[in-house]
């Protein structure tokens, strides 16, 4: 169960979406210091949320960091979500 995450701003905001096969499960953001992640994807349910280092993009030692806890919470989403089979 992979999350393939693809970066669609590198700063002010630093944002990605996540897919999992091909499907679009979440939209990752940080803005000034809260990194938010959504399902499915903008406007959706907030699922994770945090306050690194960061403002505007993470800080090189703490990107993987909150980037494998957000997968982590799309991936038990996911599994919690009936019409998704994992």
């Amino acid at each position: 169960m992979n999350i393939e995450l693809i970066m669609t701003c590198s700063a002010c905001p630093e944002q990605y979406d996540a897919y999992y096969n091909n499907l679009l499960v979440g939209y990752l953001r940080l803005r000034h210091g809260e990194f938010t992640v959504t399902f499915p994807n903008v406007g959706g349910e907030l699922i994770y949320s945090a306050e690194p280092e960061g403002d505007g993009c993470f800080e090189d030692h703490e990107r993987d960091y909150f980037l494998m806890e957000a997968e982590k919470a799309i991936l038990h989403k996911l599994a919690n979500t009936k019409f998704i089979k994992i």
